[in-house]
């Protein structure tokens, strides 16, 4: 067959095959991304049915891939909302990145691998997965829920820290020394600094300069400019994942909502691209060997990042069921992981079949905890709080808060303000709630943890 036919065989039976594997995802509820990533399992190197005419341009396409979700990951963002992030959500951030870079961290020195493959290790296992997160929390409906900006506080300051990490992996993969290292970091500071300023300063000016009201020219425009962006920055030893999301930073208004519609498809179609390629490049026959490590480092994983997002939304004053819901939520892992490994593999081959197994055991798992792991705490509690009654105490009604009063005044301490007020008192208690938040004997999830723990919430 000659070399084009082939190619256009090849890469029509591929994209067909990513449309089927998607629409079957969204009708079973799970992210299409560990479909993706068996795909691509199946058909690589080891697998069913290598693919050899479309191997270069499909890499090509992966490159894409990572620019275009970086790009549109950037034009959720504005600067101002980046800079108050930092301000709001930095002592979250920084637990985050403790607890969960350190398990990958050890995990690759136990290994073996050295101090690059802890580095990569542990940039797999602290990021969490944007993309996943935003369609889980659509699904169940959670936008409006208190504890929503909280998950996306950690997000963003997960993606504004890959500005930083991305240029220090990818100088560390090249062999650069301390010198070398600090002046990567040193230029990623710079450059992030640059394009804050200027999207702060200046993001109208260049919001018009891009602007267009033809769809073909912005689109044309602000592919173009991210595409030279991102070829820049990986000269300058940045990444262009890196450019491309500074890019995205840097344009707001109209022309981010435009280009976001307009970019969203093309997306989708080579980060689909990307995930496969990745699967393309590991070996099927790798994976079982390395499946106990990775099911370890992911039930380590999923208490770490429950406990990240059950922290960041103490701080921001949410109540108990948000708590666990928002660590619930921040478990799932994917893009990041895998263009981290990516960068990683040539280097350090063992680093792409433990990190495809990981990836594909927490972006199940991701949106189960996000359902389940607040239920599941909900019925540890009550059955705790059962078995410490005393023997021969009758049960207090239930939708009378009055009992909780009761205990209050016989103990001597003052009732507090949700407990006084009966469940319709206040509209405000109940803003972001879905009937599933209300217990049933009619409390909201705030008036719960006062009565059980005791503990009075901020609701600033």
């Amino acid at each position: 067959m000659h070399d084009t036919t082939a190619l256009l065989v090849e890469l029509g039976s591929v994209i067909l095959g990513l449309g089927i594997i998607g629409r079957f995802a969204g009708r079973i509820g799970l992210s299409p991304i560990p479909l993706y990533l068996l795909a691509g399992l199946a058909f690589g190197e080891g697998g069913l049915l290598p693919l050899g005419a479309s191997e270069e341009f499909t890499a090509v396409g992966a490159e894409i891939g990572v620019i275009l979700l970086l790009l549109l990951l950037g034009l959720e963002y504005s600067a101002s909302e980046l800079v108050t992030s930092l301000k709001t959500q930095y002592p979250s951030g920084l637990v985050d990145f403790v607890l969960n870079a350190t398990p990958g961290a050890v995990a690759a020195l136990m290994l073996g691998w050295g101090p690059v493959g802890a580095v990569a290790l542990a940039g797999v296992t602290w990021i969490s997965s944007s993309g996943v997160i935003a369609k889980v929390m659509t699904d169940l409906g959670r936008l409006g829920n208190r504890e929503t900006p909280v998950i996306l506080g950690v997000l963003v300051i997960e993606d504004l820290a890959m500005a930083v990490y991305l240029p220090l992996l990818t100088a560390m993969l090249a062999g650069a020394g301390l010198a070398g290292g600090s002046m990567a970091l040193l230029i990623a500071l710079g450059t992030v600094g640059f394009v804050l300023y200027l999207a702060l300063r200046h993001g109208r000016t260049i919001s018009r300069a891009v602007s267009s009201d033809n769809p073909e020219m912005l689109l044309l425009v602000v592919l173009g400019l991210t595409v030279l962006v991102a070829g820049v920055a990986q000269e300058l030893q940045v990444s262009a994942a890196v450019g491309a999301f500074l890019v995205g930073i840097a344009l707001s208004g109209e022309v981010a909502e435009g280009a976001r519609k307009l970019l969203t498809p093309l997306r989708d179609l080579f980060a689909a691209v990307f995930f496969v390629f990745f699967g393309l490049s590991t070996d099927p026959a790798e994976i079982p060997p390395v499946l106990l490590p990775a099911a370890l480092l992911a039930i380590v994983s999923v208490a770490t990042k429950i406990f990240t997002g059950w922290y960041a939304a103490r701080r921001a004053g949410i109540g108990s069921r948000g708590r666990w819901r928002a660590g619930g939520t921040l478990v799932a892992r994917g893009e990041f992981s895998i263009v981290i490994a990516g960068l990683a593999v040539a280097t350090e081959p063992r680093i792409g079949p433990i990190a495809t197994a990981y990836v594909l055991i927490l972006v199940i798992l991701g949106p189960l905890t996000a359902r389940w792991t607040q239920p599941v705490v909900a019925r540890i509690q009550a059955a705790r709080a059962g078995s410490d009654k005393p023997v021969g105490t009758a049960p207090a009604p239930q939708g009378l808060p009055g009992a909780a009063e009761k205990t209050g005044a016989d103990s001597g301490t003052a009732p507090s303000a949700a407990r006084t007020a009966s469940p319709g008192a206040s509209r405000t208690a109940y803003e972001g709630l879905t009937p599933d938040d209300l217990t049933p004997d009619g409390l909201t999830p705030e008036q719960l943890g006062e009565t059980r723990d005791q503990e009075p919430i901020n609701r600033s």
